[in-house]
Parts: structure tokens; C-alpha cells; sequence
């Protein structure tokens, strides 16, 4: 698929997908490609991407503060003491995506989280060896998975995380800044390529 870009409120141009709400479009001004150091925002979105499959991106953001509130902020040591009364809970809750499968396995990844922190030094430091600077292109043609999304990938399900294939891990590096997937021209590209230039990724 080509990547295009469409003038914004502002005139700017921005990656056409964005522009459908002004949810979207706060969120790739803001958000989308931006490199991420946070343990919590890196499981949160880890959790949001595999409650997405075979939804839309945007059903998961307008239910993102509901998620939140949901499962504890998505702290990983407290949704790792969820346990069936809270399986229970989340079956009811109307403001999310109510899939048991789903549900289970981000407390499931909670406690695989905590294993990896405690290996590797932090969640970041895990996700940032897989970084591949050659993965992005260069702007013009969409793709659904790298080299690096599958090896991430692989490797995470070796540690038994659950709902972490690779296309799922690809869109997760795409929006935490381990690739620059906006389209050429568009305002957000030159933006997220200079933050990664500022940003450090964490080691142990």
C-alpha cells in the first residue's frame, strides 16, 4: 500500500490515516513514532495491540482511558496480581473490549513482563536491542511486519507472552519509535526523526 499524506486543520501535511478524527490526529501530532523509554507505556501499548486484532486502531484509542482505568494503569506489578474476580470484573466492563482471551493474557504478559524486567534491567531495555534503524523505508510504501518485529516477536512468545505476533509487534515498534513510519512529507516524519536523534535508548 503507498503511504500519502493530506493537508490537516492547519494546512500541514499529515499521513492520510490520521486524519478521520480529532482523536487520530492528536494522536499522531503527539504520539505516533515518538520514541518511548517508559516501562508503563510500553506494556500498555504492548496490551492495546493485541486487544486490537482484528479490530480498528481507532475502536482500541477511543477506549484507550478505559483500558486504563480497567487494568490499573497498566502497572505491571499490579495487573500481575490480577486474579479471576478481576477476570470477572473486566467481562463486565462495557467500556472495553470484553474477549476473555484477551483479557487473560494481558494479565498473563503482566507476569512475563516482570520476569523480563527482572533479567534485562526494564521493559525498555528488553525492547530497544531489537531496534533496526534499516527498518523503516523511506516513506512512500506501507509494510506489515520487519525482520526485527519477527525476531521480537519470536522471542517473546519463547518467554510465553501471548497475542504478540509479528505484524501486532510491528505496529507496537511503529507507534513507540523504534521505527519512522510516517509518510514522506508528512510534518510528523522530520519530527519523530529528531527526537530519536535526542532520545537514548536504555541498557541495564
Amino acid at each position: 500500500m503507498t503511504l500519502t499524506t493530506e493537508p490537516g486543520p492547519d494546512g500541514r501535511p499529515r499521513c492520510r490515516w490520521c486524519l478521520g478524527t480529532p482523536a487520530y490526529l492528536r494522536y499522531h501530532d503527539e504520539e505516533w513514532g515518538r520514541p518511548v523509554a517508559d516501562d508503563r507505556r510500553l506494556f500498555e501499548k504492548l496490551s492495546l495491540e493485541g486487544f486490537q486484532s482484528g479490530l480498528s486502531w481507532r475502536t482500541i484509542l477511543d477506549k484507550r482511558e478505559n483500558f486504563r482505568a480497567a487494568f490499573a494503569n497498566f502497572e505491571i506489578d499490579r495487573v500481575a496480581a490480577f486474579g479471576e474476580a478481576d477476570v470477572a470484573r473486566l467481562l463486565q466492563d462495557a467500556g472495553i473490549v470484553r474477549h476473555r482471551g484477551k483479557i487473560e493474557a494481558v494479565i498473563h504478559n503482566a507476569r512475563c513482563a516482570q520476569a523480563l524486567v527482572a533479567e534485562a534491567g526494564s521493559l525498555a531495555a528488553y525492547v530497544w536491542r531489537h531496534e533496526d534503524p534499516a527498518a523503516a523505508g523511506d516513506g512512500t510504501q506501507a509494510v506489515a511486519t520487519s525482520a526485527a518485529s519477527i525476531a521480537m516477536s519470536r522471542d517473546l512468545k519463547k518467554r510465553g507472552w501471548k497475542f504478540v505476533g509479528p505484524t501486532t509487534v510491528y505496529a507496537f515498534m511503529q507507534a513507540m519509535g523504534l521505527v519512522n513510519d510516517h509518510a514522506a512529507g508528512c510534518i510528523g516524519r522530520a519530527e519523530a526523526a529528531r527526537a530519536r536523534q535526542a532520545f537514548r535508548p536504555p541498557v541495564r
